[in-house]
Order: C-alpha cells, then sequence, then structure tokens
C-alpha cells in the first residue's frame, strides 16, 4: 500500500460543517450543565457567615433556565439545518439547480 504525499487540503461544505459543531455544541451541553451545577459545592464562603441557600437557590434555577433555552436555541437551529438539507437533497434529485451539469 502506498500513500499519496500530497493529498491536497480536505474541504468539508460550510452547511455541513456548521452543522457538525451544532451536534457538537449539543453533546456538550450537558456536559456543562452537570460541570455548573457541581460548581456551588466548591463555594465556601466565609467561617463565620457560609454562603446563602438563597444564593445558591438562585444560581441554580438561573443556571436551569439557561440551559432549558440553550437547549431550545440549539434544538431550532439543528432543526432548520435538517430542513434545509432535505429540501436541499430533494432539489438535487429531481434535477434542481445542483443537478444541471
Amino acid at each position: 500500500m502506498s500513500i499519496d504525499p500530497n493529498p491536497g487540503p480536505v474541504f468539508v461544505e460550510r452547511r455541513a460543517y456548521r452543522r457538525r459543531r451544532l451536534v457538537d455544541a449539543a453533546r456538550l451541553l450537558p456536559i456543562l450543565g452537570v460541570t455548573l451545577v457541581c460548581l456551588p459545592l466548591l463555594w465556601t464562603g466565609e467561617r463565620d457567615a457560609p454562603t446563602s441557600t438563597t444564593y445558591a437557590m438562585i444560581y441554580f434555577f438561573s443556571l436551569w433556565l439557561a440551559l432549558v433555552i440553550g437547549a431550545a436555541l440549539l434544538s431550532r437551529r439543528l432543526k432548520s439545518e435538517a430542513k434545509s438539507d432535505t429540501a436541499d437533497a430533494g432539489a438535487d434529485a429531481v434535477g434542481g439547480p445542483a443537478g444541471d451539469k
């Protein structure tokens, strides 16, 4: 087996690249969420006045809201990307703009 010494640059279509990055972001969102939920465990506060439970609850609910909004935005973007991919595939199959070669 011989390996081509100059394979040339590998380019991915811009739409496919964006879709992959969106999928990566969707996969990392739960990991980010778990990390941020565990963050209050490191809050020590002062010896005389430990961190208030009120602040921790505000943090948790704010984080929960941010994660829900982030997941909704990612879901909407992924859904619109999937719809445009299927529409483009349908145009290619019937001889649309990409099929006029």
